[in-house]
């Protein structure tokens, strides 16, 4: 049991140590595990989503059509799931003192999401019995960098809406719209490769395309956020790297 918690524990904690480790002023740990804990709630959270979509008809749980592979991936997983993490963040954060710097939104986000990845992994890889280690070694790959995905996106807009709510309004949509996109997306790929054999292998080759693509944008977004973080505290904002935060972000066009 100690060998199937860690296999499934361990990806999550690897991921979580990237994102913490870049972070110029590192969060309190007790904060991170409160965080990682959250992201576990999240997951029983997500089934009372789930849960009454699935009695009202909006997805079955053996998709035999593309259409349906759709419809689960999106109700029964990405929105219910989504859902219950910016939950679990807002509650973390709602009333939080240490979130001064606009990285902390990825920092926080993560930790929610890779909690949550961290507990689905644990169900995933006790329930696969003799082959639970092709199941980690596969979730490894996919599903937990695919959680990790979901929560940077999430976390990084959730910044932009924080500290710059009033100049950036569509940030507060695109906090749950676009994790909810990328992760029905994922999950879409993963249903069709299941339903075609004969697509199966140009299915499998989008998928790891798309997570390339994901990791690739990831990436880019936690650098970008760790090279433009700034500390908003109780006196005068100031910006980590000597210029004022209250600058004009126009500049940027990309973040609009």
């Amino acid at each position: 049991m100690l060998m199937l918690t860690i296999a499934a524990v361990a990806p999550a904690l690897i991921l979580l140590w990237y994102v913490y480790h870049k972070d110029t002023e590192p969060e309190p740990r007790n904060l991170i595990f409160k965080g990682f804990c959250f992201g576990g709630l999240a997951a029983l959270v997500s089934t009372l989503i789930s849960g009454p979509l699935l009695n009202m008809g909006f997805y079955t749980t053996e998709p035999s059509t593309f259409g349906e592979a759709v419809r689960i991936s999106f109700f029964g997983a990405a929105i219910p799931e989504e859902t219950a993490k910016l939950l679990m963040l807002w509650l973390l954060l709602r009333n939080c003192p240490e979130f001064d710097e606009r990285y902390d939104g990825i920092v926080y986000a993560t930790t929610v999401g890779l909690g949550f990845a961290a507990f689905e992994n644990i169900i995933y890889v006790i329930s696969a019995g003799a082959n639970w280690v092709d199941v980690a070694f596969t979730r490894a790959l996919f599903a937990v960098p695919g959680h990790f995905a979901f929560a940077v996106t999430m976390g990084y807009y959730y910044s932009q809406h924080h500290f710059r709510g009033k100049e950036y309004q569509g940030a507060k949509i695109k906090m749950w719209l676009y994790p909810v996109l990328l992760h029905g997306i994922y999950d879409t790929l993963c249903f069709f490769s299941e339903l075609s054999e004969a697509l199966s292998l140009l299915i499998t080759l989008a998928l790891i395309a798309f997570c390339f693509w994901l990791f690739k944008n990831t990436r880019a977004r936690i650098l970008k956020a760790a090279a433009e973080n700034e500390y908003v505290g109780a006196g005068p904002s100031i910006h980590t790297t000597g210029y004022d935060i209250n600058h004009d972000w126009t500049d940027h066009p990309e973040d609009q």
